[in-house]
């Protein structure tokens, strides 16, 4: 059984002075043959989803006759570095999130977003961004975690309603609980009301699939919650998703981006797609409930779920 290493001191020192890209006298190394190093650092966000997909991902890496440790960076200016230098080799992503970060990261933070609800174009953004780097996105799965909206199951029932549409239509009046910045972001209320037509009365500012939100919206003060897809709490708060049926969120399909000259060879991708034909978005959500309602270690749950679905022998 591998526990995710946490970072010392000394080594989130190390990552913090990384190369923010290939400089210029590596520059030849981005184009180098892909690598296939028999050692490979996995790395983990620190989260719960993202310490389950590292799991994921160093369980069919060690079947596929690989060396793996996984080290545990909460912060993407410190693991995406490490992540060209190749002091991390295999990294889960989300494709939206991470194009639109490299976006920034190399045009500036008011660049203008390259993520989208397009899947295909998000990833030709993406792999466009990541490539200079020494990077390679891996195909995407099936699972995707983004932003949704959940109403209680008693409220959705009394309206009929079964998709963000439905709530547009039925001229209800929506206070929403979510983050501050749901006022200005397209994703949020002005695309709920421009794409949905929903008559949002006010945001209150909770946070995102907080506990106090969920709660907000359980005991009537809120009609309507921002978590995420693969939120696993939401039974417990008596809460429903809503159907973003016209597509207004960003397309943050689970990816595996991975260090080109260390971890770029065929036999790697190979390993860690298997994993797309099967994940998807609800397994990930009741893989997350299992870690954090049940208390069961990331890699146990992570190791079951693999043998259950034919991956592990």
């Amino acid at each position: 059984m591998r526990a995710p290493a946490v970072p010392t001191a000394a080594v989130l020192l190390a990552l913090t002075a990384c190369s923010t890209g290939p400089s210029l006298e590596n520059r030849g190394d981005v184009t180098a043959p892909p690598g296939d190093s028999h050692h490979l650092t996995i790395g983990s966000a620190g989260f719960t989803e993202s310490d389950l997909l590292a799991q994921m991902y160093a369980q069919l890496l060690d079947q596929a006759g690989y060396r793996t440790s996984i080290l545990t960076v909460n912060n993407r200016e410190l693991y995406e570095p490490a992540l060209e230098s190749g002091q991390i080799d295999v990294v889960p992503e989300y494709a939206a999130t991470f194009a639109d970060w490299l976006n920034a990261k190399a045009h500036g933070p008011d660049a203008k977003p390259v993520g989208s609800p397009d899947l295909a174009a998000t990833m030709k953004a993406l792999r466009g961004l990541a490539a200079p780097r020494g990077l390679t996105v891996l195909p995407p799965g099936r699972a995707v975690d983004q932003n949704a909206f959940a109403v209680t199951a008693a409220y959705a029932r009394q309206h009929h309603l079964k998709t963000l549409s439905d709530l547009g239509a039925s001229k209800l009046k929506v206070r929403l609980a979510a983050g501050d910045e749901c006022v200005q972001r397209p994703y949020c209320e002005p695309g709920l009301k421009k794409v949905y037509g929903i008559d949002i009365t006010g945001v209150d500012p909770k946070g995102v699939g907080t506990t106090q939100a969920k709660r907000a919206v359980q005991e009537g003060r809120d009609q309507m919650v921002l978590t995420t897809s693969t939120d696993a709490t939401l039974d417990q708060f008596g809460l429903v998703l809503l159907a973003d049926d016209k597509h207004l969120q960003n397309a943050d399909y689970v990816v595996p981006v991975v260090n080109r000259s260390r971890a770029g060879s065929e036999s790697v991708a190979k390993a860690l797609g298997r994993l797309n034909d099967v994940l998807t978005t609800a397994d990930l959500a009741d893989l997350n409930r299992q870690v954090d309602s049940w208390r069961r270690l990331p890699a146990d749950v992570a190791r079951t779920y693999l043998t259950d679905k034919g991956l592990l022998k």
